[in-house]
């Protein structure tokens, strides 16, 4: 069934179900994302794609590539001050984390940021947005990698770290890889196979010497974010019922 929905006042019909992200593109409207393809179920990691709701007079924030577009007079803005300031806080976490990664240096410039403010210890390529783990499960139809450990120790991984003697070496992972992350390279003990790596980056030393807990720059990033919410609650709270 089509429904119609208001994106960014631009009045588009859709099929019911239709997520959020995909409604906005068929009117014409980009919402940044790292986590979303089209070929492969939606999984909302990146948190990029953040969008404002509005329905039944009651405002919403939701991560716009897993909200379905319902039959109940929703509207939607993809840019408005709140949402931009979150976005932005979003890339310089990620900016912090891979600082090197070309993809990410470009979306922070064209969101007013030319570098992050936060120096973190361990630097990483990979952003667990999940995709080439996805792409490989449902695309390739084989697991040959998967996401293993919890909080900061989050990698992408074959089981035990070993070789996976389920992988056809297809190149799907590096190919979907948006930090350039995963390479295929010639194994070292057989030339005529491939076998996955994972690139490393350099990171600008911390000028706090990795102190976070009396950092004034992590605090004053926590603040921002801190306000961004806020402002956003405040408005939700003041909506006529």
């Amino acid at each position: 069934m089509k429904i119609q929905i208001i994106i960014d006042g631009r009045m588009v019909q859709v099929e019911q179900g239709t997520m959020i992200i995909e409604a906005a593109g068929k009117a014409g409207i980009v919402v940044p994302t790292l986590c979303h393809h089209e070929a492969i179920k939606p999984y909302g990691s990146c948190r990029l794609c953040i969008v404002e709701v509005v329905q039944n007079k009651q405002h919403r924030l939701v991560t716009s590539c897993n909200s379905p577009v319902d039959n109940g007079g929703m509207e939607v803005f993809t840019d408005t001050a709140g949402v931009r300031r979150i976005r932005r806080s979003i890339i310089e976490l990620l900016l912090a984390r891979c600082p090197d990664v070309p993809v990410l240096q470009t979306m922070a410039r064209q969101m007013g940021i030319e570098s992050s403010r936060l120096k973190k210890k361990n630097d990483k390529q990979c952003i667990l947005c999940g995709l080439c783990v996805r792409f490989c499960e449902e695309v390739v139809g084989v697991a040959a990698i998967g996401l293993a450990n919890r909080g900061t120790e989050r990698e992408v991984a074959t089981p035990f770290k070993t070789g996976s003697a389920v992988c056809v070496g297809c190149g799907s992972c590096s190919y979907i890889c948006p930090t350039g992350c995963i390479e295929m390279v010639p194994d070292k003990l057989d030339p005529r196979l491939r076998s996955l790596t994972m690139g490393s980056l350099s990171l600008p030393s911390c000028n706090n010497n990795l102190q976070c807990d009396s950092c004034t720059t992590d605090q004053e990033f926590l603040d921002e974010m801190k306000l961004a919410v806020s402002e956003f609650r405040n408005l939700a709270e003041k909506t006529p019922s």
